[in-house]
């Protein structure tokens, strides 16, 4: 099982282009069911991948419904699973993939949290003070609102990739796809200001460098820029969101000021114009609340249908 782990990993690495992130989980999704195993079924002994049968991957993943685990995040292990029994029966390490007639559990589908416009400029303005932390934090939470990009392409961004003079930076999302994408001016002044105050060493760098830095001088991490989300969003009437959520607010609030699907989903850098439809939905969800919260008439009480049922009649 670990070589077969290490190959697939290589494989991940190499042909895929996977990033770190995607990689770290896979590799620790597969561990888990190695350790889980070998408690269970091999009593401590090396794990051969040609003995594990689809009962096997049930009762890890029934064991993990029974710790807690989520259903999106069973769903995420069994699609890793999936994926590594599928190489290694390409690869002619295997003769059948014990995964292929397994279901992954259904998933809620709830709309993304998404921030007013109010609520996103507020928190815009909560890291304050001249210190370089502070104003990386500004600069980190102008970029995300201002691109929508998501954590992963913000902290991937290096001082080559931003051109200034259009207002454009390159990003690189899932695959390591490159795309252009427009920067605002207030996000392009938070990000001078920034700079501008680290010392003169890591202030210029190379062109390759990070464009945002830990207390350490590396490249900030994303579990790093969760936090700094958290605790700033914390103060909002709403509570705190994470940094997925400015990316959803961008987008909506992009449509609401006209913006057509295909230009969103381009800046967006979707693959399928249905995953940008979802926008659709959030900002006819607030326009009906807005609705319902201001028209006299709006609730009365005498409609035979709810408001959820009528939105579909």
């Amino acid at each position: 099982m670990e070589d077969a782990i290490k190959a697939f990993v290589m494989h991940l690495q190499v042909e895929r282009n996977a990033s770190l992130e995607t990689i770290r989980n896979y590799r620790s999704d597969l561990h888990q069911l190695t350790h889980f195993l070998q408690r269970t079924k091999q009593k401590a002994k090396p794990v051969r991948t040609d003995t594990i049968t689809s009962d096997d991957i049930r009762a890890h993943l029934h064991y993990l419904d029974q710790q807690g685990e989520k259903a999106s995040s069973l769903a995420r292990k069994l699609a890793c699973l999936r994926s590594f029994f599928r190489f290694l029966v390409r690869e002619e390490h295997l003769q059948k993939n014990p995964t292929e007639h397994l279901r992954s559990p259904k998933l809620p589908k709830p709309l993304p949290r998404v921030l007013t416009k109010d609520d996103a400029a507020a928190l815009m303005e909560f890291p304050t003070g001249h210190s370089p932390l502070s104003l990386r934090d500004r600069a980190l939470l102008e970029t995300m609102y201002s691109t929508g990009a998501r954590v992963s392409e913000v902290v991937g961004i290096n001082l080559h990739d931003l051109n200034e003079t259009d207002g454009i930076v390159c990003v690189r999302g899932k695959g390591r796809k490159e795309r252009m994408v427009p920067i605002g001016d207030l996000a392009l002044h938070a990000i001078h200001e920034y700079r501008k105050s680290l010392p003169p060493p890591a202030r210029s760098g190379h062109l390759s460098s990070p464009m945002f830095l830990n207390h350490r001088g590396g490249r900030i991490t994303t579990r790093s820029v969760a936090r700094m989300v958290a605790r700033y969003s914390s103060r909002l009437i709403g509570g705190a969101v994470s940094p997925h959520a400015l990316r959803h607010s961008y987008a909506t609030h992009l449509l609401d000021e006209g913006a057509d699907l295909r230009s969103i989903q381009e800046m967006l850098g979707h693959a399928s114009l249905s995953t940008t439809q979802k926008y659709t939905h959030v900002a006819m969800d607030q326009l009906l609340a807005a609705y319902d919260n201001a028209h006299p008439r709006a609730r009365t009480g005498t409609s035979p249908l709810p408001r959820k049922d009528r939105k579909s009649s």
